[in-house]
This record gives C-alpha cells, sequence and structure tokens, in this order.
C-alpha cells in the first residue's frame, strides 16, 4: 500500500483514534482515576484548537521531517465540506492536519517516531 495515495482525511480519521489513545494513556499513566477528571484534562489536548496550537509548535521549532511536512501541508489542504461551528475553518483543517500526520506515521508503523511527537505534545 502506497500511503500517499491514501486521503489525507481518510489518515485524519486513523490518527484521530491514535491520537486519543496516546493522550488517554498518558492521563491514566497521571493517576488520574475519575472518569470526570479526565475527561476534562483530555479536552485540553485533543479539542481542535489545542491540536491547531500543538502542530503549530511542531512546525514552528523545525521538528517535523520533510514527509511530514508533506502530509501535514496536503491535510491542511485537503477540501473539506464541513467543520464544527464552534471552530474556525483554519484552526479545523491545522487540527486535522495534526490528526492525518499521526495517522501517516502509524500506516509507516513508526511508533517511536510517534512517541517523540507525542512527547512534545505532552510536554515531556
Amino acid at each position: 500500500m502506497n500511503v500517499n495515495q491514501i486521503n489525507t482525511l481518510v489518515l485524519a480519521y486513523l490518527g484521530d483514534s491514535i491520537y486519543e489513545l496516546y493522550i488517554r494513556r498518558f492521563l491514566i499513566e497521571k493517576n488520574i482515576n475519575k472518569v470526570n477528571d479526565l475527561q476534562k484534562e483530555a479536552v485540553k489536548y485533543v479539542s481542535a484548537k489545542s491540536q491547531s496550537a500543538f502542530l503549530n509548535k511542531l512546525t514552528s521549532n523545525n521538528l517535523l521531517l520533510e514527509d511530514e511536512l508533506d502530509i501535514v501541508k496536503r491535510a491542511r489542504n485537503a477540501k473539506t465540506l464541513s467543520h464544527p461551528k464552534n471552530v474556525d475553518i483554519l484552526t479545523y483543517k491545522h487540527a486535522t492536519a495534526l490528526e492525518a500526520l499521526i495517522g501517516y506515521l502509524y500506516i509507516l508503523k513508526k511508533e517511536e517516531r510517534i512517541n517523540e511527537i507525542m512527547k512534545e505534545i505532552i510536554g515531556e
């Protein structure tokens, strides 16, 4: 399978679940034991606004490789028919681009690279 032929929105669909799994594991490892507290903390990482800010951090600090930047650009520029009402389209596209990046790396079985990126996001 050629990962570059996969629609970036499909990569984002996959990346969304992988990203959320990493965040949930991170929060549980912080010994947060109440579901409501877990949910409140998770929103700080999984909201479109947060994901957009994390992508900006990764790109501003030149932490992405060339192929990763290509996926981010493709996903950011992908045509979307809708977006959530509580976020502007640009923020939504950046969040989608971060999710596509995670999906891309997952398809390529680059778990160590996902770990590096997630450590940057969670501040470890």
